[in-house]
């Protein structure tokens, strides 16, 4: 059994010590492409579950107006600033903004978020709001403004 099935911390040390001391023929690249591939998947679910988070609590706002509370206002900045921090960090993130299926998927997991906190389920089909309004640090949804 290789070490990257037993102990992938230690796999990484040994092969991150094999890549200093410039050991390429005893690396092992298909675990390493692999992992490499697993970051970039692990910061696409970061930005989707991030945006999930903050369009759940914009219908919370939206159609609870009743119960808007300081609590969802920081919950709103925290995944916008969150949000934002990984776009400037990780620029190539940015297409996902731009994706419709991502939008459909990032809004349906909004979606069952929101009706699983309030146990409303009359939320639009489909995002009623631009990226630009929903990362926009001052912007909430009105609910007098129907979508």
């Amino acid at each position: 059994m290789q070490t990257y099935d037993r102990d992938i911390v230690a796999w990484a040390n040994e092969q991150a010590a094999l890549i200093r001391a410039r050991r390429f023929d005893l690396l092992d690249l298909e675990h390493i492409a692999e992992e490499i591939e697993d970051v970039g998947k692990s910061e696409h679910r970061e930005l989707a579950n991030r945006m999930a988070v903050l369009l759940a609590h914009l219908l919370k706002w939206r159609f609870q107006p009743e119960r808007r509370g300081a609590s969802w206002q920081i919950t709103i900045r925290n995944q916008r600033r969150g949000i934002l921090r990984r776009l400037e960090e990780t620029p190539s993130l940015r297409v996902k903004l731009k994706d419709p299926a991502w939008w459909s998927a990032v809004w349906d997991d909004g979606i069952a978020q929101a009706a699983e906190a309030t146990g409303l389920s009359d939320f639009p089909e489909t995002c009623p709001w631009s990226p630009e309004e929903i990362l926009a640090e001052t912007w909430f949804p009105d609910r007098s403004a129907q979508p």
